[in-house]
């Protein structure tokens, strides 16, 4: 419909000014509330063209494409906006097609990984992986929904200082402790080391200002600092012990991360280990020295230089040969590219990282320059509670495990307060209270466009009012008791509708919006953002629910009528259920 509507447009611009789509930008937008119409093209671009003046114009084009236009019913001219209503007829057509026609599955248009979730196995997944895992999800079911094959991958920061710290701790004071022997989850047990040798760590410094050292020498002097060092050290050079030691742990906090995934629905297709990438970044490194791509300092340490583009120096190997983060990044985008030739490689990474992947991409251009533009970074901002900022060394973050924990004590009590769901048998009420939960949780997180940074807030989140999960969670259910109660009327949904009903306002509202659905996923997947979905379920919702609200469905007794709305409940809950999807949010039949 807006197609033909935009072709028409396109037509009488030429015929009527010889303007074509090349010499300026064409488009139409939907009537802003308040205005009479359905589509609203703006004038005052072509005045230029047409050298008259505002209404002169917009009531030309208006004839023009009511002659040549059998959709348009009429129009009307609000100073330089020309408002365009479609037939009634038009619109019932338009729903005939989304509900009776079958989705066409179209070829992946290309091949995209996704890189997100990127723990360390130094600590348990807390609300800033939340985030991030819920993120790299979401939009790699609307890229893929959108028609492109995805990929989905994690790369486990399963080496390196941070590690080495946990596993120092463990060896000094864990005096043979495991998570079976404490009854702590294997990630949450690891990360209580890490917090414990920082709280050691600071003490040293403490200790060594006072004997007379700067904060930087003293940061440097501690002991522990150089133990880690040393321990990083025998690790590389694949000290037997001290790699016993690494499996041990790290398969601890694998059991750990495998239950948070579970819980938030997440999966992946592969997943990489820095232990297993950072030695092929390192013979980049070294080729690329041979090459003169990068720099060895006189204490023979490498560093490539980008000060002449915009950058700084980075380090890629330190003086003793162990490497940075960004040695092994440099290997796994090259491995990565030769493994699976991805049209786009997108990184979900917090926005504290944005300066570490323009140089990676700077990098990568002088190594591979054709995959160096396949490189996206999809920044977000952090996430904070109402309380201040999370530190994960200091013990202050807030775990997944624990808000999600929180989050289904919560849909508990509503759902206990509100007695609907009360009579159900344990396993399915258990079941709905964890899919309000998770659904609150995951809608408060991805409504919010990426780029900016979340205030968290847990009782906000699962709220049955407003632009919420349990909003639209129950709309979805009370839809279906719709239909389920339509079944005694033994309903037959597999005829079209008549298209001689008079369409309400809320009636063609919906249908514009159930329209849109297809462009919507578009939308969203090219701007890497969720939310675009998210705000547009959520007016679909709530139109829903004005709809309901103005019309008794299943008494209605004029029976083309009553298909119309069946079929239009129907629609909506079928659009819903498949946006929520989107979101990785399942949508319960009760509630």
């Amino acid at each position: 419909m807006k197609t033909i509507l935009l072709n028409s447009i396109k037509q009488a611009l030429f015929s009527l000014y010889s303007i074509d789509d090349k010499s300026i930008i064409i488009s139409i937008e939907k009537t802003r509330e308040g205005f009479t119409g359905d589509f609203t093209f703006v004038v005052f671009p072509i005045l230029q063209f047409s050298k008259k003046k505002t209404e002169e114009t917009a009531n030309e084009i208006g004839s023009y494409i009511s002659k040549q236009c059998d959709i348009i019913s009429s129009y009307n001219i609000v100073k330089g906006f020309l408002n365009i209503s479609i037939k009634n007829n038009i619109w019932i057509s338009e729903l005939n097609k989304i509900f009776f026609s079958k989705e066409e599955k179209t070829e992946n248009k290309s091949t995209v990984m996704i890189e997100f979730s990127s723990p360390n196995t130094n600590k348990p997944l807390h609300l800033g992986h939340i985030r991030n895992n819920l993120l790299g999800d979401s939009i790699s079911r609307i890229i893929e929904k959108d028609g492109n094959k995805v990929i989905k991958v994690n790369l486990i920061n399963d080496r390196g200082i941070h590690i080495c710290k946990s596993m120092l701790a463990w060896i000094k004071w864990g005096n043979g402790a495991t998570p079976e022997s404490t009854g702590i989850k294997g990630d949450k047990f690891v990360g209580d080391y890490y917090v414990l040798f920082n709280d050691k760590y600071k003490k040293q410094i403490e200790d060594l200002i006072k004997e007379g050292k700067t904060e930087e020498e003293a940061k440097n002097a501690a002991t522990l600092l150089l133990e880690t060092r040393e321990l990083l050290r025998k690790w590389e050079n694949n000290d037997t012990e001290i790699i016993k030691i690494w499996n041990l742990m790290n398969s601890w906090v694998y059991q750990g991360f495998e239950i948070t995934y579970k819980n938030l629905g997440i999966s992946f297709d592969k997943i990489y280990y820095e232990s297993q990438t950072y030695l092929l970044g390192k013979s980049v490194v070294t080729e690329g020295l041979e090459k003169g791509i990068f720099v060895r300092d006189t204490d023979n340490s490498v560093w490539i230089d980008l000060t002449n583009e915009g950058l700084d120096r980075k380090i890629l190997l330190r003086s003793d040969g162990t490497t940075v983060y960004i040695t092994q990044d440099i290997g796994t985008v090259l491995k990565r590219f030769e493994e699976y030739n991805p049209d786009k490689l997108i990184y979900v990474v917090g926005d504290e990282q944005n300066y570490h992947f323009e140089v990676l991409k700077k990098i990568i251009s002088k190594i591979d320059p054709e995959n160096s533009e396949k490189i996206k970074h999809l920044s977000y901002g952090m996430v904070e509670l109402p309380d201040g900022k999370m530190k994960s060394r200091e013990g202050t973050v807030v775990d997944a495990d624990d808000l999600i924990e929180n989050m289904i004590q919560t849909a508990e009590e509503i759902s206990e307060t509100s007695g609907k769901i009360n009579e159900l048998e344990s396993y399915e009420k258990n079941e709905i209270i964890h899919q309000i939960a998770l659904g609150a949780l995951k809608y408060y997180i991805l409504k919010i466009d990426p780029k900016k940074q979340i205030i968290y807030n847990p009782k906000e989140s699962i709220d049955f009012n407003g632009n919420t999960g349990p909003f639209i969670q129950y709309t979805f259910a009370r839809i279906e008791s719709i239909l389920k109660n339509a079944e005694k009327l033994n309903f037959n949904y597999n005829f079209k509708l008549s298209e001689n009903i008079k369409l309400s306002e809320i009636e063609l509202k919906i249908i514009s919006e159930l329209l849109e659905f297809k462009n919507t996923i578009h939308e969203a997947a090219e701007k890497y953002n969720p939310g675009i979905i998210a705000n547009y379920i959520f007016e679909l919702a709530k139109n829903y629910n004005q709809f309901y609200h103005d019309n008794n469905i299943l008494k209605e007794t004029n029976r083309d009528i009553l298909h119309l709305r069946l079929i239009l409940s129907k629609q909506v809950s079928i659009t819903i259920k498949e946006s929520m999807n989107l979101l990785g949010i399942k949508v319960p039949n009760k509630m």
